[in-house]
């Protein structure tokens, strides 16, 4: 990443992490409740197979109403670390979880349980901000466009869906060459649709 790029955006990630962390207990509780609501009735949201999400932490809007309200046949999964990707596993509450080496809890589950990037139907992935061209900002490692490398100029599925908090909506510099793209952003207010977005 040249270095004007990084030195832009590690204050940028400083600020709005600060600011989804700022807003209170009932705001992010009603805040998740709407945000479900809207993933739930998205165009594209798959009646059945495999989706995956990811365990709130540091701010982070939760999932949880999403999940329980997810249809019969979806199999809800969580991100597992493997290598430099990431793969997904199966998990519903109550199930096991160990922390990764980030501290994320992940599934405990035997290897061929795990399930490829490629065989999610859709992918409601975490975001320290957003554009409204459809570019994701991370924490930086990398680790969601190494997975979803391979939808760069090519169709859904997996559907690739950012959530977070309406306040994570900003302007961002121009997107890096291995920059993924989402399909659509989901906050407490609505949904961003970028499928019509030029890129």
């Amino acid at each position: 990443m040249p270095a004007e790029r990084a030195d832009l955006l590690r204050p940028l990630r400083t600020q709005l992490r600060q600011r989804r962390r700022a807003l209170v207990a009932a705001e992010r509780i009603d805040a998740a409740q709407r945000l479900a609501r809207h993933l739930l009735n998205l165009e594209f949201a798959p009646d059945d197979g495999p989706v995956a999400g990811y365990w709130a932490m540091d701010g982070e809007i939760a999932l949880h109403a999403w999940q329980l309200g997810l249809p019969p046949g979806c199999r809800y999964c969580l991100p597992v670390l493997s290598g430099d990707r990431l793969v997904f596993a199966p998990w519903r509450p109550g199930d096991p979880l160990r922390p990764n080496r980030f501290g994320i809890p992940e599934p405990v589950v035997a290897p061929d349980a795990l399930l490829e990037a490629d065989a999610m139907r859709m992918v409601v992935m975490p975001l320290v901000g957003f554009d409204d061209r459809g570019q994701r900002l991370g924490m930086g490692g990398g680790w969601y466009d190494r997975t979803f490398a391979a939808r760069r100029g090519v169709a859904p599925p997996p559907w690739l869906v950012g959530v977070g908090f309406e306040l994570q909506r900003v302007p961002l510099p121009p997107p890096a060459p291995w920059d993924v793209p989402l399909d659509a952003a989901c906050t407490e207010a609505g949904v961003h649709d970028f499928r019509k977005v030029e890129r």
